[in-house]
């Protein structure tokens, strides 16, 4: 079996600002997981791996896939954090 001890009281006045903390680590990381995916599914489409986009309509899909992936894994957790900074719970 796997039993884990209960996790340790949280204090009150810690609870929401940690909460909120989790939620926007939550946001972070799945905007980079999805832009990941979206870079993965642009490259298969500039190898042309999918019937329904094939030759230079899938070079042109997959390098727009591939530079919106990059964008959204790079770029916009910086912005995210940014704003993160500016608003505190």
């Amino acid at each position: 079996m796997t039993d884990f001890p209960p996790p340790p009281p949280v204090p009150p006045e810690m609870g929401a600002a940690e909460k909120v903390a989790r939620q926007r680590h939550f946001a972070i990381s799945l905007f980079r997981l999805s832009g990941a995916i979206i870079v993965m599914v642009g490259f298969l489409a500039l190898m042309q791996r999918f019937s329904w986009v094939q030759g230079n309509k899938a070079k042109a899909f997959g390098a727009i896939m591939v530079v919106v992936g990059l964008f959204q894994f790079m770029i916009v957790p910086r912005l995210m954090l940014a704003l993160f900074r500016r608003t505190r719970p």
